[in-house]
């Protein structure tokens, strides 16, 4: 992980060939778990928290996850992307989530919660990789993931620490 910019958040990004983008993220958030776990995962909130996000919601759902759809306006000059993941819970302590269909051709990533401090704060890791869709290059992907990841683990946070 890079060192923490000045609001505690670390990221670090990493691109490959044919736009494989790659970030990892990590924050500390001044509540329990399990509010962290119902805030990711409540589509109300989506775009307060994922920068871009116009549209969440939960297709179906069954005890181990659900299939989730999203539309994401990441930029002015492209279009609108339509992605569906298939999303596995471990409540209070894991999302899991792969792209099954939509614009992106493939992603997969994750949100581990670990409970600090007796459970009253959270260390959230954000780990994804994606490849990009239209075929985008790889530094353009790379840079909106650097840009993104702080911008939606601050307002996590904030979400979170409401009263």
């Amino acid at each position: 992980m890079s060192a923490p910019d000045d609001a505690g958040v670390q990221v670090t990004t990493h691109t490959g060939e044919q736009g494989l983008g790659v970030v990892r993220a990590r924050i500390e958030i001044a509540a329990p778990a399990e509010v962290v776990f119902r805030t990711l995962l409540d589509c109300a909130r989506a775009n307060r928290i994922m920068p871009g996000v116009r549209r969440c919601r939960v297709v179906s759902a069954d005890p181990g996850g659900e299939i989730r759809e999203h539309v994401v306006k990441w930029s002015f000059f492209l279009p609108a992307l339509h992605s569906t993941s298939r999303v596995s819970l471990e409540p209070d302590r894991l999302i899991r989530f792969t792209c099954i269909g939509g614009d992106i051709r493939a992603c997969e990533g994750s949100w581990r919660l670990t409970s600090l401090d007796g459970g009253r704060r959270t260390q959230v890791d954000y780990d994804m990789w994606a490849t990009a869709p239209f075929g985008l290059p790889a530094g353009l992907i790379g840079g909106m993931m650097r840009r993104d990841a702080p911008i939606a683990l601050e307002a996590l946070r904030r979400e979170c620490e409401r009263p």
